[in-house]
């Protein structure tokens, strides 16, 4: 009986206890929705299981023995926690969940996205409490432990197996200075801009013991001089509009001040033309319906998305 009982089709134990309730087979099948033959044959294949004395058979029915109303009773006992779980995926409202959501997102993301983030994120579940953090050095691990719900990262980050990563943006890369930069105006070769001062946004996300683009100075023979390290997108905003520094970044940097400028990225910096943004969660949590909706929120805030010109 064992083998068997593992082989068991759980709907045998729908149909077990539906013929336990109605002690007819006939009335079974309507019940269920299939043919009287399908009950006839998942009898059969229970009376294989569990042994022929599970029901006797009556002139106008069944008589289910003591045996089968016990696991008639122990099936629904089983069954119920399955039918309230899928109730409650069913019956998902974003508008009226209001637990916790948790979002971490790269630090140029945030600065550059979190704003409209927020607003449709708000738009979807406005009754949720939504938590909005910067990736930091433990938020990978945040991310392991379910205790943040979605991640906003560039594509290239090394996630492990156990995230879930798609594909949500691209971005691409310029050089962002003040306009009528002395040296931006003429070139923006780095034979010719490597010692103008770089501005960069900290980010607690690196991989490796350099930013991949100061790695491009140093296999050049060049060593990057860093002005200004900031979190803060209005401190550099202001740092780029009243120096000759420059930053790496993207003409969504540029359109927070109408006193910066895009310029043409250097030849040696073409593999970094462009970046692309992905959105991600556990794996663990990729039927849930919160995840699923999050998902969507996220996917179609950025689908919205123009990328301002450069020029």
């Amino acid at each position: 009986m064992n083998r068997k009982l593992e082989e068991l089709d759980l709907n045998l134990l729908k149909l077990l206890k539906v013929v336990v309730d109605t002690r007819n087979t006939s009335t079974a099948a309507d019940k269920l929705g299939i043919s009287q033959t399908s009950v006839s044959r998942g009898v059969a294949k229970l009376r294989e299981t569990f042994g022929d004395q599970l029901f006797i058979r009556k002139a106008h029915g069944v008589e289910p023995s003591e045996l089968a109303e016990k696991l008639a009773e122990a099936a629904a006992d089983m069954l119920t926690p399955f039918n309230n779980v899928l109730m409650e995926y069913q019956a998902f409202d974003p508008l009226e969940y209001d637990g916790d959501i948790t979002l971490c997102a790269e630090l140029s993301l945030i600065e550059i996205f979190g704003k409209g983030l927020y607003e449709a994120i708000h738009d979807a579940f406005p009754k949720a409490s939504i938590y909005l953090s910067y990736w930091q050095g433990q938020s990978l691990e945040n991310v392991l432990d379910r205790k943040t719900d979605y991640l906003i990262h560039f594509e290239a980050y090394p996630f492990p197996q156990d995230i879930y990563v798609h594909h949500i943006h691209d971005i691409e890369v310029c050089l962002v200075a003040r306009k009528d930069h002395p040296v931006l105006t003429k070139t923006t070769e780095l034979e010719d801009i490597h010692d103008l001062p770089l501005i960069k946004i900290t980010s607690d996300s690196t991989v490796g013991r350099h930013d991949i683009l100061d790695d491009v100075y140093l296999d050049n023979g060049y060593k990057p001089t860093i002005q200004l390290n900031s979190h803060s997108l209005p401190i550099i905003v202001s740092a780029l509009e009243s120096s000759d520094c420059i930053k790496f970044s993207s003409s969504y940097t540029a359109r927070q001040s109408d006193k910066l400028a895009c310029y043409p990225l250097p030849s040696k910096f073409h593999k970094f033309r462009k970046f692309s943004v992905c959105g991600g969660y556990l794996q663990a949590k990729r039927g849930l319906p919160l995840n699923q909706h999050l998902h969507q929120v996220v996917q179609s805030f950025f689908n919205s998305i123009t990328q301002p010109p450069e020029y």
